[in-house]
């Protein structure tokens, strides 16, 4: 899986047939915390995520073993939104609150 901000959505009027229904979203891959230079790929998004969240994803062949997404062409699915993350026992994100600064390291 993969980590990324949702940036943004897509509108495609035109579009393959077999993915007429899904919502797309723009998502930022997230190298790091502090990356605002990720890559932007379009992501099918089937949780309700909304713009700003932090979410995990698949790519490729991983993109397709879903329910919703078997057997179609679809390179990245959103699987989870990221409610919280730990990192060296401290906490890094939330979802109510964002990224929180290291304040040791004065």
């Amino acid at each position: 899986m993969l980590l990324g901000k949702v940036i943004g959505t897509i509108v495609a009027t035109q579009k393959e047939e077999l993915i007429n229904g899904f919502k797309l979203l723009l998502v930022q891959t997230l190298h790091s915390f502090n990356d605002q230079n990720g890559n932007l790929v379009v992501c099918v998004d089937v949780l309700n995520t909304g713009i700003g969240e932090l979410i995990m994803y698949t790519a490729g062949s991983s993109a397709r073993q879903t329910n919703f997404t078997q057997d179609k062409p679809i390179d990245h699915i959103i699987v989870g939104i990221i409610d919280s993350v730990v990192v060296n026992n401290k906490l890094s994100f939330t979802k109510k609150l964002g990224f929180i600064k290291d304040n040791s390291k004065k």
